[in-house]
């Protein structure tokens, strides 16, 4: 039986206008924002090679940054050691220095991560001299590889610990009645955060229907609202217009087909054309969203299939691989041994979770609820501005 409310997302793709600005692949992975403070002792276009530099080292690692979560901050500290002045001509300027990168957390002033590489540069002045030793920063140096790993797995680290508290938060904000902003918190859990991502799942279900129930509710209200200051064909026109921007599986859908059929009744039948198309529209609507999901259901049954098949010829491809390959898998026994230990484990955690779902339907939620989150993201400041960082 396909639980409740897994089928609810859907109805968003015709209610949100998306702007473009914010891709929905911007949720659900882990993102790192370069930022470098205004009042850093660097020449101004050399901040401007530098932050670039940031950007390809997050980029290097698919963390590139992004307006949809500005929590998570890569930053850096320039230390001039010395600084040395060569005869002409042309005079130059040799400076070396070390900068020291850091990955934190920019609301909470937490540093997850740091490391430092030393750079020299040379230049007729001193603020080519630090263009030119930005330049030296290799965005794939092995040092800055493993600075990005420990980032990320401190930030997985977070979400793991902060889990209950981040949806305790929403639901603070759901008595707020601040649902999208509630949903797009939620939705920044990356989906490499296997517990957390799965329990914000099953609460942003609740946190959708509260909010496509209380919009019911005031639309529903509006609409009673206008027909009850005039019974006339002009106001059953503005009434269908209110009620087609209804949820169908809002709670109050009941009592929105009841009020619809008081309202038919009231008209006279030669008056009845106009609400009569805006009526089928409606229900064109309805028995649209219904087929999308039977569609959903029907393509979720192949890939089980499918995921069904592929793992028994997974296991018979293994039990000949295993033979053809006895000698290597002899000399590398005792390492393969750990390795299919932990993957089992992996495995194991992650059928666990995914056996009671359906993922075709997870995946159209899950869109869903990241609709509402960009949403909300494009219409915050695009300037963010982080007090209080020591690093």
């Amino acid at each position: 039986m396909i639980r409740l409310y897994v089928v609810l997302m859907i109805l968003w793709l015709f209610q949100c206008s998306v702007n473009a600005q914010i891709k929905l692949d911007d949720f659900g992975r882990i993102v790192v924002n370069s930022y470098i403070p205004d009042n850093v002792n660097i020449p101004a276009e050399a901040v401007r090679g530098l932050k670039n530099k940031l950007d390809q080292i997050c980029t290097s690692k698919g963390m590139g940054g992004s307006e949809v979560n500005p929590r998570f901050i890569i930053t850096v500290s320039v230390n001039v050691g010395t600084k040395d002045i060569i005869p002409g001509p042309p005079q130059m300027i040799a400076q070396n220095m070390d900068v020291t990168f850091f990955i934190g957390d920019a609301i909470k002033n937490i540093k997850f991560a740091s490391t430092t590489l030393s750079i020299k540069g040379v230049g007729t002045n001193e603020n080519k001299a630090f263009i030119e030793a930005f330049k030296m920063i290799n965005p794939r140096n092995k040092d800055l590889a493993a600075f990005l790993e420990e980032g990320k797995n401190k930030i997985i680290q977070y979400y793991a610990t902060e889990c209950d508290f981040l949806i305790g938060e929403a639901f603070t904000l759901v008595k707020q009645e601040k649902y999208d902003e509630a949903l797009y918190q939620l939705t920044l859990v990356p989906e490499v955060c296997e517990d957390c991502y799965f329990k914000t799942l099953d609460t942003m279900n609740y946190i959708y229907q509260q909010k496509i129930d209380a919009d019911c509710r005031v639309k529903f209200t509006e609409a009673k609202g206008i027909w009850a200051s005039g019974q006339n064909p002009a106001n059953a026109e503005r009434v269908a217009d209110i009620l087609a921007e209804v949820n169908p599986f809002a709670s109050c859908q009941n009592d929105v087909q009841n009020f619809i059929k008081a309202v038919d009744a009231k008209l006279r039948a030669d008056e009845r054309a106009r609400w009569a198309f805006k009526m089928k529209q409606y229900n064109d609507k309805i028995a649209a969203e219904k087929e999308k999901r039977r569609i959903a259901e029907e393509k979720s049954i192949r890939d089980d299939t499918f995921r069904e098949n592929q793992a028994t010829r997974d296991a018979t491809y293994k039990e000949n691989q295993s033979q053809r390959d006895a000698v290597f898998r002899e000399n590398q026994a005792q390492r393969d041994a750990v390795y299919r230990e932990k993957q089992s484990q992996r495995d194991a955690k992650l059928q666990e979770k995914q056996s009671s779902r359906n993922y075709e339907l997870d995946k159209l939620r899950v869109k869903a609820y990241r609709d509402v989150g960009v949403a909300y993201a494009n219409n915050q400041p695009k300037k963010i501005t982080y007090n209080n960082i020591f690093w």
